[in-house]
């Protein structure tokens, strides 16, 4: 038990940005709090905050003298000898060792395998402490909180409840609003309309009443009466759905929620046909003298979703490594693999990308012959839409602008087999909605190595 902390109208800042303003709350005993928010948003600074190893930009944060804090930071420096696992589990175990009734996990499903992350989550809820966490597992988030908070648009908005909850109740809002919106459209076309019959009739009334403005000039036009008061009318009645619409475009645009990416890949369903080309029979793979695997049989075929699990460390890279032909890693056995050129690979560095280049020049260097027009369009299907999105430098982007660039490359060139190796390691909710969007939509084979149970 612990008594509450207090953050009182806390704001984060950095040079040229805003992350969150006027944040009050507190931090009960028994919480379980996720933060969740795009890369970038102050959601690691803010565990910090909390924790006390740094002051917020204004505001502040009051905190009891019976608290202990159980801290595990995203980026373990210390154990260069061990796995992420491993050192993720010594680092917990240091953390559960200061006997902490307030727990700060940082990602702590990154770099764990499935056993692990299982259990990770069957022992965060056994714990009867404070927990918070900053993550983008889902898995983790549905069974492990019971709060959101969730940092976006420079605020941060708390939700009491699961995830699911609260991502189901943020679709039904949007999709309220567009039916809205929608309504408004048929609305603003069927007032059009009727101001168009309006003013013909008001032109044809006009030319009859003609005679009478001749006999009587003083007295206005009749047509001219029905035409004023039929724009007057409709000018109103325009405005206000103008303004209904700009009011509820605002809302909409406050939710955030993913834009959805519709890629158009190269290779289609039709041409990947049901051919096998991944084929190993008693194959083994090593390092010099060291084995890392062996007895390996599998065959993959076109249009086929493989995932490879297993504890860290039990060689699954290596043998992704080894069907991509690095000469470092030592084959035996049958091995029947396509060429190179027919394999993609994406990892959760994005090694394929290279930094000296721009985002346009990513696309155009592997395709030539496509004109400028065809990749902007396919830039703009993975949201790099504006100028200076397209010209910037692969060096600078971000980690969500960097999968959504490596997985336009995969759509320029379709490979027919994919290999894609923990590659929502590290990514906001946001970008992970991305990549499950266009993996979904892949027609090639594609072999996964993740823990990741919202993967295709």
């Amino acid at each position: 038990m612990h008594k509450p902390i207090f953050l009182n109208h806390i704001s984060l800042y950095f040079p040229n940005k805003i992350c969150f303003e006027d944040f009050s709350t507190q931090i009960q005993s028994g919480d379980r709090i996720a933060i969740i928010g795009n890369n970038g948003s102050g959601k690691s600074t803010l565990l910090k905050i909390i924790k006390g190893d740094i002051e917020p930009s204004e505001g502040e944060v009051t905190n009891s003298k019976n608290i202990v804090f159980g801290y595990v930071p995203q980026l373990i420096l210390e154990y260069n000898d061990l796995s992420g696992g491993e050192k993720f589990n010594k680092a917990l175990s240091h953390a559960f060792s200061q006997q902490p009734n307030i727990l700060l996990l940082d990602e702590p499903t990154n770099h764990l395998d499935l056993k692990n992350r299982n259990f990770l989550i069957k022992m965060l809820n056994f714990y009867k402490g404070t927990l918070i966490i900053v993550s983008h597992d889902v898995e983790l988030l549905r069974n492990s909180i019971d709060t959101l908070w969730h940092i976006d648009n420079g605020q941060i908005k708390i939700f009491n409840g699961k995830y699911d909850d609260y991502y189901n109740a943020i679709l039904q809002e949007r999709h309220s609003i567009e039916n809205e919106l929608s309504s408004l459209a048929k609305e603003k076309k069927e007032a059009h309309k009727s101001l168009m019959k309006e003013q013909e009739r008001a032109k044809k009334s006009k030319q009859r009443g003609e005679r009478l403005v001749e006999q009587k000039r003083w007295l206005p036009a009749l047509g001219d009466l029905k035409a004023n008061y039929a724009t007057r009318t409709a000018g109103k009645k325009s405005s206000s759905i103008t303004s209904r619409r700009e009011f509820l475009n605002e809302r909409l645009s406050n939710l955030r929620l993913p834009e959805i990416i519709k890629p158009t890949f190269s290779l289609t369903a039709k041409n990947v046909g049901s051919k096998i080309i991944v084929s190993i029979s008693d194959g083994q793979i090593r390092y010099g003298d060291k084995i890392i695997l062996s007895g390996i049989t599998l065959s993959v075929s076109g249009g086929e979703h493989l995932a490879i699990i297993g504890d860290n460390g039990s060689g699954k890279t290596t043998l992704m490594k080894a069907i991509l032909n690095v000469p470092q890693v030592i084959k035996t056995g049958f091995w029947d693999l396509p060429d190179n050129s027919d394999i993609g690979y994406l990892d959760q560095h994005y090694s394929s990308l290279d930094s000296s280049k721009t985002v346009l020049e990513t696309l155009s260097d592997i395709a030539p012959n496509k004109i400028h027009a065809e990749l902007r369009d396919l830039l703009n299907s993975f949201l790099f839409k504006k100028n200076e999105e397209v010209n910037k430098s692969v060096s600078v982007l971000s980690g969500g602008e960097r999968a959504r660039l490596a997985l336009a490359k995969i759509a320029l060139q379709t490979p027919r087999l994919l290999l894609i190796d923990e590659i929502t390691n590290n990514i906001d909710l946001e970008t992970k909605q991305h990549v499950i969007q266009v993996l979904r939509e892949y027609p090639g084979a594609m072999i996964i190595i993740s823990h990741d149970s919202a993967l295709p």
